[in-house]
């Protein structure tokens, strides 16, 4: 259960409480836009995905393709201002191909990474489920590059056996270092 594993993960962490600007990359179920607008309800929320979602009260939902290069802005723009909490839920189509399958859902993390990077506020959060393989050590150590706290976590929601993972990063320092 997804929105559980984001609870569970809250509890732990207390990133997404205080949050009041708030972009979920791969919104689409939308689970997490709603564990969001249940803890922050008065948080702006932006989200996007290639999938269509039904309307989530409070949340502005583009459906258009992560990687765009207009989506970055629209989801500042619609937000009105930097954000306080990146999460990120992408993934890409699998193959069946277990690296290939890897390496491609990674590479959208590390793009919603470089997202957070370029545009949160200072002091503030990144969260994101992202596969073990190999290039999540890799994004690990971007973010702590870049946040005084980033690790990995396996909150009791998540399935035994299964290769997700996820990765919190807090107290963004600032884009001033480079990425």
């Amino acid at each position: 259960m997804l929105f559980r594993s984001l609870i569970e993960l809250d509890e732990r962490f207390k990133f997404v409480r205080k949050a009041r600007a708030i972009v979920d990359l791969g919104i689409a179920p939308g689970g997490w836009a709603q564990v969001v607008r249940k803890y922050t309800p008065k948080a702006a929320v932006v989200g996007i995905d290639l999938l269509p979602i039904d309307p989530i009260e409070g949340v502005t939902i583009f459906e258009m393709d992560f990687m765009d290069d207009k989506a970055p802005d629209m989801l500042i723009d619609a937000l009105g201002c930097a954000p306080d909490l990146v999460l990120s839920d992408m993934a890409a189509n699998t193959v069946g191909h277990q690296q290939t399958d890897h390496l491609r859902t990674m590479g959208l993390v590390e793009a919603g990474a470089h997202f957070a990077v370029e545009n949160l506020q200072e002091g503030v959060a990144f969260g994101a489920k992202v596969l073990v393989g190999g290039t999540d050590k890799d994004l690990l150590t971007l973010l702590k590059q870049h946040f005084s706290a980033g690790k990995h976590a396996k909150p009791p929601a998540s399935r035994k056996g299964s290769s997700e993972w996820y990765v919190i990063a807090q107290n963004f320092k600032g884009s001033k270092t480079e990425s």
